[in-house]
């Protein structure tokens, strides 16, 4: 394989999102967070992150108190029984010829024992009530957390959904909340029971011998500061080997979901030099990472052994030439192997903390997106009949740029209205109007003689019907997905339904009919069958007004005019707004708008329009020609 072709697959899939190991130091989880996040995978705005994780956090303070005391208490009761090992050698293990009784010194060593056993029992306990505690606390602020997150997505926009990727919106339930629950879980009282366990150790050690007090402590911050060197250098490896696992994933999905046409092309063995490629680059840069995460471990552990040598002949010498006691010696041994650990276990926990910092904050930005406006000087009305008035309305997706330009039209109860032209003529977005999903930028829509604007929401969402051309099937049953358009609808109206939409022949036929489960946005059926539920769902509603957006582009022509059969019954009494580039569906309607850059151009009836000889004409003679 050439070079060019090489750099050609790497720019290709270097944007490639990969998993990584645990030993990866969070590098791949923090690759995966998003925007929101910078390189370093700290919070943008870190005060702010703090006090507002806080706030969530504080519902829980009685909890947490507890949590925190029961920290402690493990904390002080683990150095209180180490420093225990003092008395005990010093007394009835290390020979004392002041003191020949046997029986005596064994007695005395029961007790003190005994003693010993009492105080790992408390630190045994207060570290599982603390860690109960903890779970519990962290569990209800994740609930919390989520629970809000919901919410706020039920109230926010179309627009906010229009330009945000539904596996970005994903991510802030799934690895943004996590890492905050890591955080909640563990790390939180860990770094306040290493922050106590390293002051408690100074003082022991101190008290115990100032002069091996000193050795270890003054050793502390080199051990650091080589480990964080060491680490610092490994990085790149790291970030390349995340890179190259990326680039594989992605391949490797690609070529996977796509084999069909790897298959017709005949391109099995360009797939495999690929892979081959791809995956030569991920051994070496693994190999690098690895060697870097391993030699980390042997490297810190062997200078700590030399400070641990470095100690223990200091304080031999101390015990032969000045007095020192053995278990003094014994006890500040035992604090110098274990002084390291709480500090490693500090640094490493910080990247766990700014990456749920991190997380916290994209879960408030969601949190603070804004709202779809609250109805104000809302009208009462009873019933909508489904008079629909559109006024020179103009309207763009940004300020700057309009993309709907003084549209005007009027409907009828039992009107049927279709809109024709080309993709990206506006067709959609005036039927988006009506639902206001969007807000118009001049002019006006009126229902029944009032702006839609001082209609409340819910209940002009609830009077109106869509049928769009992304079919979705929620995880249930056949029926259960039918009823969703009206949830208090009657078994016998569903079925009634699914005959006007056509689906009721091909739902028979399924292994359970009706009470066949969907799964997977309804993997197990046709693209077609799909779409004839969702106008089923539709058609059960008893919604006044009714929008389809490219209905039938996903059925075949028979099954089509099937459709168009019931959908007579359907929109009968009914304000029908029919979006279709099949000329055919719209042939039947009262007025077909033909749109073009967001202005009508021409409207009409079907032989109206291909009498003028306009753009509607030429369309549908393209069409003629292509049958």
């Amino acid at each position: 394989m050439n070079k060019q072709r090489q750099a050609r697959i790497e720019a290709k899939y270097s944007g490639a999102k990969g998993g990584g190991e645990k030993k990866q130091m969070e590098l791949g989880r923090m690759a995966g967070r998003g925007r929101a996040m910078s390189a370093s995978g700290k919070p943008k705005d870190l005060k702010s992150s703090i006090f507002r994780l806080a706030k969530y956090v504080s519902q829980e303070k009685r909890l947490i108190i507890v949590a925190l005391i029961c920290s402690a208490l493990h904390t002080l009761s683990t150095l209180a029984a180490s420093y225990l090992l003092r008395p005990i050698i010093n007394k009835f293990i290390y020979f004392d010829p002041q003191n020949p009784d046997l029986t005596q010194r064994l007695w005395g060593l029961a007790v003190w024992l005994l003693l010993l056993a009492a105080i790992y029992g408390v630190s045994v306990f207060t570290q599982w009530l603390q860690q109960r505690l903890m779970l519990k606390a962290s569990q209800r602020t994740l609930s919390r957390m989520r629970t809000e997150l919901f919410s706020k997505l039920q109230r926010l926009p179309v627009r906010y959904f229009d330009t945000h990727q539904a596996g970005d919106i994903m991510s802030r339930f799934t690895n943004d909340v996590d890492t905050v629950g890591e955080m909640l879980n563990t790390t939180l009282i860990q770094i306040i029971s290493g922050a106590i366990t390293i002051v408690g150790t100074i003082i022991l050690m101190l008290y115990t011998n100032l002069i091996l007090g000193a050795i270890t402590i003054i050793a502390a911050p080199i051990l650091t500061w080589l480990s964080k060197t060491i680490l610092k250098k490994g990085r790149k490896a790291y970030s390349q080997q995340q890179k190259c696992l990326g680039m594989l994933n992605g391949f490797t999905e690609e070529t996977v979901s796509g084999q069909k046409v790897v298959k017709v092309f005949n391109h099995e063995e360009i797939a495999r030099d690929e892979f081959a490629y791809l995956n030569d680059k991920l051994r070496s840069a693994q190999a690098e990472a690895q060697f870097r995460a391993g030699i980390m471990g042997p490297v810190t552990h062997q200078l700590c052994n030399v400070v641990y040598a470095l100690t223990a002949c200091v304080g031999g010498l101390l015990v032969v030439l000045y007095g020192f006691d053995v278990g003094g010696l014994t006890v500040s041994l035992n604090y110098t192997r274990q002084f390291n650990r709480p500090i490693n276990e500090i640094s490493m926990q910080l990247n766990t903390v700014f990456s749920a910092l991190a997380g916290a904050e994209r879960v408030f930005e969601v949190l603070d997106a804004e709202e779809e406006k609250a109805d104000t000087d809302t009208v009462a009305l009873d019933k909508i009949e489904g008079h629909v008035v559109l006024e020179n309305v103009n309207f763009g997706y940004t300020p700057e740029v309009t993309v709907l330009h003084d549209i005007s039209l009027y409907a009828k109860p039992g009107q049927k209205i279709a809109f024709v032209g080309s993709t990206g003529a506006g067709k959609t977005t005036v039927t988006n109007l009506l639902s206001r999903f969007y807000t118009l930028l001049d002019g006006t829509i009126t229902i029944d003689g009032v702006k839609i604007e001082n209609i409340d929401r819910s209940v002009l969402r609830s009077n109106i019907a869509m049928v769009l051309q992304d079919t979705h099937l929620f995880t249930g049953t056949v029926r259960e997905n039918i009823r969703y358009g009206r949830l208090d609808a009657t078994d016998e109206e569903v079925e009634a339904a699914a005959k006007v939409s056509s689906a009721h022949s091909f739902i028979m036929q399924l292994e359970n009919g009706y009470d066949t489960v969907i799964e997977n946005d309804g993997a197990n059926l046709s693209q077609g069958q799909r779409q004839l539920l969702n106008i089923a769902r539709a058609a059960i509603s008893k919604a006044p007004i009714l929008i389809l957006d490219e209905a039938t582009s996903s059925v075949d022509t028979r099954t089509e005019r099937h459709i168009e059969e019931g959908m007579d019954a359907l929109m009968k009494n009914r304000t029908t707004f029919v979006i279709a580039h099949r000329l055919s569906t719209v042939r039947k309607a009262n007025a077909i708008m033909v749109l073009e850059k967001g202005r009508i151009i021409e409207r009409g009836t079907h032989e109206e329009l291909l009498a003028a000889g306009g753009r509607y004409s030429d369309l549908y003679n393209e069409i003629i020609e292509l049958e």
